[in-house]
């Protein structure tokens, strides 16, 4: 069987899911299919009145199916039986996500919804294993710290990774006993509805999860701004979470989990295992053209080894085989749309004309569709654009260094502080320089994400506030209370 389909024969969801149904709507921004840049589709735009009508479908199926205070393994059911019919319905979940999305459907069906299923159950099995603490007081009282949901948590997905990132956000947030508004990029929201459509089917009660389409600026804003959310949960750009804190001090105090842009550094050692580096570092900028907030886009590496590795990867940038996201040979990503290949084009070629080297790459590939070729640049300034902005593209910077730390000061960005990746076989300097680097996440001989959901993530400086994933994220969706009881 193959995994390869017709984009053209792709029934697309209409309308917002309020409530366990679908909420016509007419669709006002244009959508482009990324893989051949056809329009294909119009996405509407949620304004105030819709946004308060999933909060209020939201705070009634609270309300009428006691969720937040049923038996937490009954909650942990609903989630699993959930899980598994997100892996049964993998191949048409797969095909609405790459119609829309940067994701080749050989990599949704084996890494991104496989993964999604993963997180749901990750996070139902705390629904009964996390609670309320007896603490230590005098002898003539009683101290706990309980525990319980937010109520109606809001949420807003990114583009890059829709499947996954929604994983992220409606897992902890319904295990821990909420109900969600979401709302999906305005340029990837179909597989997001049809994700919620399942819960529906698993099980879930009507309601608990209203899925809103639209932009930032208009969505985006009534959802952060709405009163009745007591909880916002954003993935996406260090500018829009710079917008939504503005957004909610406006309107009221509440808690947030951003996780935001970065820049983050791959730091190769001289005593490095060149060929398990270079694999690792490409991967780390090849995987979705270098569309991922945790890219390691600058690679930062001694001097004495440094032209060996750069030709090993160079050797990977290769080798990538672009194509159209449903094509299951497709192993490298489109761009996601004409303004975003602009952009990349435009620093890459700010950066050559003020005397960058450009090693591979450096221009549009000559097909249809958004593409870019994976480009290195070397002999760059420390204050170029290349260096210094979240390019969101498959451009690797190549910087060299002498002493460690002449290294650990060059990966030090002043802005962003989210991932970065340490190659080395000396134990000793691994752990100095992870405890040392200004990042969320560090990893050491490999460069990406495993599928240990206990490891949280999130990022240091500009690059975010708070955790996804591991108990952290449960633990945000949880609001505590202290008690103190007199015997």
């Amino acid at each position: 069987m193959t995994l390869s389909f017709n984009p053209d024969t792709v029934a697309l969801p209409q309308g917002h899911f309020i409530d366990g149904a679908f909420i016509p709507a007419k669709g006002r921004l244009p959508m482009h299919r990324p893989s051949d840049g056809l329009a294909y589709a119009d996405c509407p735009v949620a304004g105030e009145d819709i946004v308060d009508q999933a909060v209020v479908s939201a705070k009634r199926a609270l309300k009428d199916s006691g969720w937040s205070g049923l038996r937490p393994r009954e909650r942990t059911r609903v989630l699993h039986r959930w899980a598994d019919l997100i892996e049964e319905e993998a191949e048409a979940l797969g095909r609405l996500e790459a119609v829309a999305s940067t994701r080749p459907i050989a990599h949704l069906i084996e890494g991104d919804i496989a993964v999604t299923a993963e997180q749901i159950r990750f996070f139902a099995e705390f629904a009964d294993k996390e609670g309320s603490d007896v603490v230590p007081t005098g002898e003539g009282s009683l101290g706990m710290i309980m525990t319980e949901p937010y109520g109606v948590v809001g949420a807003i997905t990114p583009w890059n990774f829709p499947l996954s990132m929604a994983g992220w956000k409606l897992g902890p947030a319904l295990a821990a006993g909420n109900a969600v508004v979401l709302k999906p990029s305005e340029m990837t929201p179909f597989s997001t509805i049809f994700l919620a459509e399942l819960a529906i089917r698993a099980g879930l009660p009507a309601g608990l999860i209203n899925i809103v389409l639209g932009d930032g600026s208009t969505t985006g804003k009534a959802i952060t701004g709405h009163p009745d959310i007591g909880k916002i949960s954003f993935t996406g750009s260090t500018g829009a979470g710079v917008a939504i804190m503005e957004n909610v001090a406006r309107n009221g105090i509440k808690p947030m989990t951003l996780e935001l842009g970065g820049k983050s550094p791959q730091i190769v050692f001289a005593d490095a295992d060149i060929a398990l580096t270079a694999e690792a570092v490409a991967r780390g900028i090849l995987s979705n053209a270098g569309q991922a907030c945790v890219a390691g886009s600058r690679l930062i590496v001694a001097e004495a080894i440094a032209e060996q590795v750069v030709q090993a990867i160079a050797a990977h940038m290769r080798d990538v085989h672009p194509g159209s996201t449903w094509d299951e040979a497709t192993q490298y990503s489109p761009i996601i749309s004409e303004r975003q290949i602009g952009r990349i084009d435009s620093i890459v070629n700010a950066a050559v004309d003020a005397g960058a080297e450009c090693l591979h790459g450096g221009r549009r590939l000559d097909r249809e569709g958004y593409f870019y070729a994976p480009t290195l640049l070397a002999n760059i300034s420390q204050a170029s654009p290349a260096i210094t902005e979240e390019i969101f593209g498959p451009v690797l910077t190549v910087q060299t260094f002498v002493e460690e730390e002449e290294a650990l000061t060059l990966g030090d960005h002043p802005t962003y502080g989210l991932a970065a990746g340490v190659f080395t076989r000396d134990i000793s300097r691994a752990i100095r320089v992870t405890r040392l680097l200004q990042a969320g996440t560090i990893w050491v001989n490999r460069y990406g994400r495993s599928r240990d959901h206990i490891l949280p993530t999130g990022g240091y400086k500009s690059s975010g506030i708070g955790k996804d994933l591991g108990r952290d994220a449960y633990l945000a969706n949880r609001k505590s209370k202290s008690v103190l009881i007199d015997l």
